[in-house]
């Protein structure tokens, strides 16, 4: 018998998604949304992809930058405690124990805000994320779970604040959120809550479909993938079935060339340092990783009182190898994906062995930030040498340095 909370009935005016403008044209676009906004022009200024400022804008929204010699803040970015958590009772439907929409849940329970802007799943694909505002507290549980694709989340402010709507949560991905910041001020709310997922790399909904293909031959019937921190990605099957993975058997080098587009492959904000409260799952050893980031972050993670446990983050394993494999393979890659040159009889020991003794808790989540920084020094200077010195921060270059990755002349801002 299952004891989990079940979730009351929702309204069907509690999720709504506006018409919205088409977006216009850009380069390097993850699709935000500001560009369907009635002043695309902001994008100029609020694109995580053209000028960004991460030390002004950390210091803006954290108070202060991020401090290098202060814990794990060179890769984490500002924040005041780092844990592991998950809820006491999981939620059904989501894609850990359901933290993430139990806060947004909470925040409209309380009357904190309004109305919470998130993503559900589209009608006529379980995977598109589709961008809502969602008043009733009952809907958030129609908003769990994970999606793939690009979703225009901040063309949903307008909207919003036409309906009359001034204290808002979002939950939002790193590129949405920066920008999110940017607007802030122009905005006129009088209260803002910022939940932030992290995010390494995306792709559109039809490139995940041809991804979820190669890993089975039931992909119609696939419920549920995540990429574990145990090196393992997890599949779950409408027939209740489970299939795990190794990142080593993966079909990486079936997939093409652009299947992550130079945005994602060039991202320094894996962690989502602009929110309040970051929620995600790579340090966490089976559990969630929280990142609370400031006073709101505090308030917000406060809402879930007892129902949710925590424990310190622990780490364990190296990552400098794991790293400097990974950038072997990219640097190899001649602009496409990592192919590795593993032999096939090598591989099941290997899926075997890496959870064993390769990086874990804080120490995969370090190894991820310094292979994303790494990422973006290769595939900038191979497609687009003149953004490095704009794109590139001071941290990524410190956090690669390690690895031999430094500036050339005219690729660091000086």
């Amino acid at each position: 018998m299952d004891t989990r909370p079940t979730d009351p009935p929702v309204p069907a005016d509690a999720l709504w998604t506006p018409p919205l403008a088409e977006p216009a044209p850009r380069t390097l676009c993850t699709d935000c949304g500001v560009s369907r906004m009635a002043d695309p022009r902001q994008c100029g200024a609020a694109c995580q992809f053209i000028r960004p400022d991460y030390p002004a804008m950390e210091a803006r929204v954290q108070g202060r930058a991020r401090d290098p010699e202060r814990g794990d803040e060179l890769f984490f970015g500002p924040y005041r405690r780092m844990v592991q958590a998950a809820l006491k009772e999981p939620r059904p439907g989501a894609q850990w124990t359901g933290i993430t929409t139990r806060l947004g849940q909470r925040l409209l329970e309380t009357g904190q805000v309004d109305a919470v802007l998130t993503m559900t799943a589209d009608p006529q694909d379980r995977w598109r994320p589709r961008p809502v505002i969602v008043t009733d507290p009952a809907a958030m549980a129609d908003c769990r779970g994970m999606r793939m694709g690009y979703a225009p989340l901040l063309a949903l402010l307008e909207p919003a604040i036409a309906r009359g709507f001034r204290r808002l949560a979002v939950i939002g991905i790193p590129c949405q959120v920066h920008a999110l910041r940017h607007l802030e001020a122009t905005l006129g709310l009088e209260r803002l809550y910022v939940i932030g997922t992290p995010c390494s790399d995306n792709t559109t909904t039809e490139n995940f479909h041809t991804f979820l293909g190669l890993l089975t031959d039931r992909p119609e019937e696939v419920t549920y993938l995540e990429f574990r921190a145990d090196f393992r990605v997890e599949l779950r099957f409408k027939d209740g079935k489970v299939r795990l993975i190794p990142f080593l058997k993966l079909p990486i080098s079936k997939l093409p060339k652009d299947f992550f587009p130079l945005t994602c492959r060039s991202c320094a904000d894996y962690t989502n340092v602009l929110a309040d409260i970051t929620v995600g799952y790579l340090a966490g050893r089976g559990e969630q990783w929280l990142l609370v980031r400031n006073d709101r972050g505090e308030e917000i993670l406060d809402l879930l009182g007892d129902t949710v446990r925590i424990r310190p983050v622990t780490s364990a394993g190296k990552r400098a190898g794991s790293v400097q494999g990974f950038i072997t393979n990219t640097e190899k890659a001649a602009g496409g994906l990592p192919v590795r040159g593993m032999p096939n009889w090598l591989r099941p020991l290997m899926g075997w062995l890496m959870p064993k003794v390769g990086p874990r808790g804080a120490e995969i989540a370090r190894a991820r930030l310094e292979m994303k920084a790494a990422e973006s020094v290769i595939h900038l200077r191979r497609e687009a040498p003149k953004r490095m010195k704009h794109m590139i921060p001071a941290h990524a270059w410190r956090l690669v340095e390690p690895y031999g990755l430094s500036p050339n002349p005219g690729e660091r801002k000086e």
